[in-house]
């Protein structure tokens, strides 16, 4: 049995949904209701504390233990955010978290507390214009923060004794002159970084330098459905945990897109597309790989993919009732 989390921006409450694997069904068994634009959400490298983040006033980060055997969340505490954030994030220790802000072009950290509950901000620092996301390496040496707006990926290293972030050495990278930076995901071995480029949602595949924390590009491809006309808006990507398969989404088109992923290189093939709900702003993979669970910001429900896991192609399983302005998505495994 899995925990599924699904925060609504325009209802101002996190759900939390039972996904059954052996009948391939969600079913809602609680819902918090702090208020608010709450959007994007994040969970401990233990998945004990939820976080999520208001990004109406007051503008703040919520601290949730996490009930290991049912899901259902009990809010622990509040803290202040240094602005509206699109973007949330702990360090690999657990013990800092990371944030980005997109209207106030910059990042923030702040400190998490041994109880886990996230306190106050510790660091602000600028950017170029839109930051959107920001996670630390899996070495918690380094740090990325992407730039849509600034068309970069600002390259920090990051001090895990204190929490501190500070330019790398060139403290920008252009992946490419037409790069918007929105969301990333490092592969499993922590030598590539998968890049979604918001207004023409490609995707670049970088190399990352493990001894200096510094990106290149090696793969640039594109996710966009045959016939598709208009302008780009893509939003959210997620690798199957065993790396072999990555996936994004796009607003415009409400599709997701699957890629294979080379076992030896890291380069993506584009596999084909699968329709998801209206404006999908959020979706995530369930740790083991089975399942992918899509919300969309203008639809009424969540909807339920199994992945195949030779090919894979999404089949459909079921859906949900999903509150309104659905956006973020986190799942855990029950005990």
């Amino acid at each position: 049995m899995y925990a599924v989390y699904v925060s609504n921006a325009e209802s101002g409450d996190i759900r939390v949904y039972h996904l059954d694997p052996a009948s391939r069904s969600l079913t809602q068994v609680q819902s918090v209701v702090p208020g608010g634009e709450l959007m994007p959400m994040a969970l401990t490298p233990e998945r004990d504390r939820l976080y999520a983040a208001r990004r109406s006033e007051p503008r703040e980060v919520l601290s949730f233990a996490v009930d290991a055997a049912t899901g259902h969340l009990r809010q622990i505490g509040n803290a202040p955010l240094p602005h509206s954030m699109a973007y949330i994030q702990p360090d690999r220790s657990g013990r800092f978290l990371f944030s980005a802000s997109f209207g106030g072009n910059l990042v923030a950290v702040n400190a998490i507390g041994a109880d886990g509950i996230a306190l106050g901000p510790l660091q602000q620092l600028p950017t170029a214009v839109n930051a959107h996301a920001i996670a630390a390496d899996p070495s918690n040496r380094f740090a990325f923060s992407t730039c849509m707006g600034g068309g970069v990926v600002m390259q920090w290293r990051f001090d895990a004794s204190t929490g501190q972030l500070s330019p790398n050495d060139p403290p920008t990278f252009a992946p490419r002159p037409t790069a918007s930076p929105r969301h990333f995901v490092f592969g499993p071995d922590a030598r590539l970084v998968y890049l979604l480029n918001e207004l023409d949602a490609a995707v670049d595949v970088l190399a990352l330098d493990a001894t200096t924390g510094l990106l290149r590009t090696m793969q640039t491809i594109g996710s966009l459905p045959p016939g598709f006309s208009g302008e780009p808006w893509a939003s959210d990507l997620h690798l199957t945990p065993d790396g072999r398969f990555l996936y994004t989404n796009e607003r415009r088109s409400s599709t997701l897109a699957a890629f294979r992923v080379d076992a030896h290189s890291g380069l993506l093939s584009l596999i084909g597309h699968t329709p998801t709900e209206e404006q999908p702003r959020g979706f995530n993979i369930t740790p083991d790989g089975r399942f992918l669970i899509a919300a969309g910001q203008k639809s009424p429900r969540i909807r339920l993919y199994e992945i195949d896991p030779d090919s894979g192609a999404l089949t459909v399983c079921g859906d949900a009732p999903a509150g309104a302005g659905a956006n973020w998505v986190e799942t855990i495994v029950l005990t």
